[in-house]
C-alpha cells in the first residue's frame, strides 16, 4: 500500500523543481492563453500569426511545454490577444523571509 501525500498547492514544488514557482506561474498564464485561444476559435496557426510566434511553439506552450518561453513573452501574449495585465508588488507577510509570485485572473 502507497502513502498519499498532500500537495503544497504547487505540482513543481511537490517534484521538486528548483524553478517551481516561476514553473506554476508560466502554467496559470499558458492556461489563460489557451482558455482565450479556445473561446475564440482561433486555430493555433491563426493563434500563431496574432501572438507573433510560431505554431510549433505556441502549440508546445499549450501542451505545458513551455520553458523556453519567458513569463515576459506569455504576458504580451495576453497582451495580444486583448487583455490588461496588472502587476501589484507589495509587501510579503512577516511569517515569510522572501516573497512569492501568483497569478490572479479578474
Amino acid at each position: 500500500m502507497s502513502n498519499i501525500e498532500k500537495s503544497s498547492g504547487n505540482v513543481y514544488a511537490d517534484l521538486g523543481t528548483h524553478d517551481a514557482e516561476e514553473m506554476l506561474v508560466k502554467a496559470h498564464l499558458a492556461a489563460k492563453i489557451g482558455e482565450i485561444i479556445k473561446y475564440r476559435h482561433l486555430t493555433q496557426q491563426e493563434a500563431s500569426d496574432i501572438l507573433g510566434m510560431p505554431q510549433s511553439k505556441v502549440s508546445n506552450m499549450l501542451r505545458g511545454n513551455f520553458r523556453g518561453i519567458s513569463e515576459a513573452k506569455m504576458i504580451e501574449c495576453l497582451n495580444l490577444l486583448g487583455r490588461d495585465i496588472e502587476i501589484v508588488v507589495k509587501k510579503a507577510p512577516r511569517t515569510h523571509s522572501t516573497g512569492h509570485t501568483s497569478v490572479v485572473f479578474a
